[in-house]
Order: structure tokens, then C-alpha cells, then sequence
């Protein structure tokens, strides 16, 4: 399936919203990390809740009550969302995404270094021009929305105006969204570099303008090591210590090749890590994507300042890039998320990611059960951002970011899901691994954002509206 929202698919943003809505379907989130080790059929931090009803009121959730009981007064006249039968979740949050990657996605035959130059490059170039800004926000933004995604820390580019288009379309949207414009003053194309004194200028502006409004949060950004002059690294921990609640998000350790290169680069250095640490860009607020070629001291500092690796299983299988050792970063204390890294990745979808992070974990003897997942793609992730009071559960006064899924679609996941319903009477975990094997986009039926519907599947949009019109004859 493309990558793109389906034509017709995404609810208008200017359409009224009712204030409140009920939705009702099988709830599942997560209170604790499940751990690595723990026996699925333990259910260590799972909760599912069978046939219940989400209240929403205005983007919050008011309630969670089982189906059986009786509404609270007031609320006969809630809009009535019925997803019987199907999973209600926390909409999931990619913690590492291209937005402008969205254009090159699934290009052929390179490793990083060539890909970058090759196909994303020339695409990001075109991020220029504010139109193209902003339709490619929009387009993106709906495309997350159509694989179950409701939050996300974004790389847009080097220009200031694909920040600005980010932050206008997720601000209409009310969409909890991380970017900032990202910092590059040597080894890219004309037309892609910046400067220290203005990129600094520019980072202050969307600093002051978009920095705890509408939901959105600034991230400095830096591209990665090699792209980056060290003035322009060390302005970039300068902005950090002035504003010490935003955000900061970059590339580490993804390639051996980018690893010798960034060693070349930075000879004083201890290690690749060194580069940003020194500066003052490791914190508790830090996302660095990838982290596969750090070492036992490297991932201490991680620990020590409360930073976070954003596992990209899908893009490190595409690239090549190797194989991330999640069970040796969390026992060395490190904080992981999941990301898709389009167009690294291959698909905007966190269900086909967690796929490719379950065989990456088997290929180390490790096995990624699906509670572990689902926890870190959603509550996990909302804890390390530091956002576990807004987002990440099913729960009142959380904001009602969900996505409803069914849980087999297509032939042979209805087949797998009878005959584990049937005669092999297998347990919740069974069947959620499967959807998570076998699932993606595809099995996605609807996604609240702030509680306003934002995705239907066309097939059920379509029945709403038969329902409507009939209901009006």
C-alpha cells in the first residue's frame, strides 16, 4: 500500500467537531514497561479493558467506562463512534521521521552517505519554496494520520520556512508535534547550507513564535556531525542551555562508514557521541536516531543525561546500516523509542516497523514481544519525551490522540485470528503478535487526533455516509 493518505480518506480539519464523543471498542495500553524478559501471558503493565466507551470531551478524555454501564448525564447527545469488536490505542508516536523523505522513499541501491547525496538532497532542495513547504506538511501529516501515528519528532530542512509549514499544518490540526529547522553549514549541495549567525537567528524566531503553542514544541536540529561546522555545534548547545525545554534531535552512530568519517572530522574527540556531548546537546530532551556503533561509554552518557536512541529497525535494515542491540541498551540504562525514519524506512507505518524490530532482535537472540513494543511506540515513547501527562495512554485527561485497528484484515490474518480464537484458544498476545506480524495500514479503521476524527478507512467512510443519508430519507 502507498504511503500517502488514500484520496478522501482524512477527515477536513474544517469540519465542525462535535463537542463530545464516545467511542466505543477493546481499549489497550500500557502502565509499565512489559520488559524484555517478561512472560507475555504475565501482562506486566498491559491493560485491556473489553467493549469499553471513550469519553471525549472537546481533544481530552473525560472517561473510560465499560460498554455495559449507563452514559453520565449530559452525555445522551455525544456523537457515537462504534468500533465493537476492535482495538482502541493510544495513537502511535514516531520519535524519528523525515518529512521531505516522504518524496524518495523506497529509492534503489545505496548505502547512507550515497543515499543522501543521491535522493535526498536534490528533494529537500526544493523545501525552498514555501508552497512546496507547505503542501508537503499537509500531505505528510495526513499520511502519518493514515497509518495510526498521532505524535511525532520530525527532521523537515535546512530551510526555515518547511519548519514554519510543519508547525502551521500540525497547529491547525492540534497535533502534538517536535521539529525545528534543521542546521547544515558544510558538506551539502548549494541550496542547502545555512550559516552560523543566521541560523541561530532564524532558530530563536521559531523559538518565540511555535515553542509551547498549539501543542508544538521546537527540537534543534541538528542534520549530523559531519554536516556541521564546530561553530555551528557549539551554537546549537548555546540555544539548547538558553532555552532549556526544548527539544534536540540529530543522527549518531547509523554507519561504519559515517563513524570513520565523523572520527576524521572531530580527531579530539572521544567518539562519535563526544562530538554533541561536549557541546551541551545530551539531555534528558535528546533524540538521536540510530545508535547502533556506540560503545559501553558512549551508552553511559546516554543514561547519565536521561537521553533517548530512536531505534529505526525498518530504514537500518533498508541502508544496510546493521543490527541495534536493544537488549544491551537497556541494560546499560538507555532510553529507546521506535521510528520509522522515512525515507530511510520504508513505510510511515509503526505496525510494519515493529515487524522489522521483532526479526532485527531475533537475529541477536532476542525476542520483542508484542506488549514490549506497543508500550515503547506508544506510553514508552510519551515517557522519555516527557509527555506521559498528555499522551501515550487511554486514560482521563490525557488528550484523546487514539487510532482503532482491527486486529486481522485479509485473508490469511482472518484465517490466523478464527483458528486462534478457535480450537488453539490462544491468549490476547498471541493474537496481537499476529496483527503486528501480518498487519499494517491496512488494518487501520480511524485515528483521533485531539479528539477530532482526522482518518477513516474509505470503506467505513463511505458506510457513515450511507448510514447518514438514509437516516435523513
Amino acid at each position: 500500500m502507498p504511503d500517502t493518505a488514500p484520496s478522501g480518506s482524512s477527515t477536513s480539519l474544517q469540519a465542525a467537531s462535535a463537542e463530545r464523543r464516545v467511542l466505543r471498542g477493546d481499549v489497550l495500553d500500557f502502565t509499565d514497561d512489559p520488559g524484555f524478559f517478561t512472560p507475555p501471558a504475565g501482562r506486566k503493565g498491559v491493560r485491556h479493558r473489553p467493549d469499553h466507551l471513550v469519553l471525549i470531551e472537546g481533544e481530552r478524555i473525560a472517561a473510560v467506562q465499560p460498554a455495559s454501564e449507563p452514559l453520565p448525564a449530559g452525555w445522551e447527545g455525544a456523537e457515537r463512534l462504534d468500533h465493537t469488536g476492535r482495538l482502541i490505542l493510544p495513537g502511535f508516536i514516531d520519535t524519528h521521521v523525515h518529512c521531505p523523505q516522504l518524496d524518495v522513499i523506497a529509492s534503489f541501491g545505496t548505502e547512507l552517505l550515497d543515499w543522501l547525496d543521491t535522493y535526498t538532497f536534490p528533494a529537500e532542495r526544493r523545501y525552498a519554496d514555501p508552497a512546496v513547504a507547505e503542501q508537503g506538511a499537509e500531505r505528510f501529516l495526513h499520511a502519518l494520520w493514515a497509518h495510526g501515528t498521532t505524535s511525532a519528532v520530525v527532521f523537515p530542512t535546512v530551510h526555515k520556512v518547511s519548519a514554519e509549514a510543519l508547525f502551521h499544518q500540525a497547529g491547525r490540526a492540534r497535533m502534538r508535534l517536535l521539529t525545528g529547522k534543521v542546521l547544515m553549514d558544510r558538506h551539502a549541495p548549494e541550496g542547502l547550507l545555512d550559516d552560523v549567525v543566521q541560523a541561530e537567528r532564524d532558530c530563536v524566531d521559531l523559538i518565540e513564535r511555535f515553542h509551547g503553542r498549539d501543542r508544538q514544541s521546537f527540537a534543534v536540529t541538528v542534520r549530523f556531525a559531519p554536516c556541521s561546522t564546530p561553530e555551528q555545534l557549539v551554537m546549537a548547545g548555546r540555544l539548547c542551555q538558553a532555552y532549556p525545554d526544548v527539544y534536540m534531535q540529530t543522527h549518531v552512530a547509523e554507519n561504519r562508514d559515517e563513524v570513520r568519517w565523523v572520527a576524521q572530522l572531530f580527531p579530539d574527540a572521544r567518539s562519535y557521541l563526544d562530538v554533541y556531548d561536549r557541546v551541551g546537546l545530551i539531555h534528558a530532551r535528546s533524540v538521536l536516531a540510530h545508535g547502533i556503533w556506540l560503545d559501553h561509554q558512549d551508552r553511559k552518557v546516554l543514561r547519565d543525561h536521561g537521553a533517548q536512541i530512536a531505534h529505526s529497525p525498518s530504514s537500518n535494515l533498508f541502508l544496510g546500516s546493521g543490527l541495534f542491540n536493544w537488549v544491551q541498551a537497556e541494560d546499560d540504562g538507555v532510553n529507546v523509542s521506535l521510528a520509522t525514519d522515512v525515507g530511510g524506512g520504508t513505510s510511515l507505518s509503526m505496525v510494519r516497523t515493529i515487524a522489522d524490530a521483532y526479526k532485527i532482535q531475533a537475529l541477536q537472540g532476542n525476542r520483542l514481544t508484542a506488549w514490549k513494543a506497543l508500550y515503547t511506540a506508544t506510553a514508552g515513547a510519551a515517557q522519555h519525551l516527557g509527555l506521559q501527562d498528555e499522551i501515550g495512554r487511554v486514560e482521563p485527561g490525557l488528550h484523546a490522540d487514539l487510532a482503532v485497528w482491527d486486529i486481522a484484515s485479509g485473508a490469511v490474518a482472518l484465517h490466523r485470528d478464527t483458528i486462534a480464537q478457535g480450537r488453539l484458544a490462544q491468549d490476547l498476545h498471541e493474537r496481537v503478535f499476529a496483527w503486528l506480524t501480518l498487519g499494517d495500514e491496512r488494518n487501520l479503521a480511524a485515528t483521533l487526533v485531539a479528539g477530532r476524527p482526522v482518518y477513516q478507512r474509505p470503506a467505513l467512510q463511505t458506510a457513515a455516509l450511507e448510514q447518514q443519508s438514509s437516516m435523513a430519507i
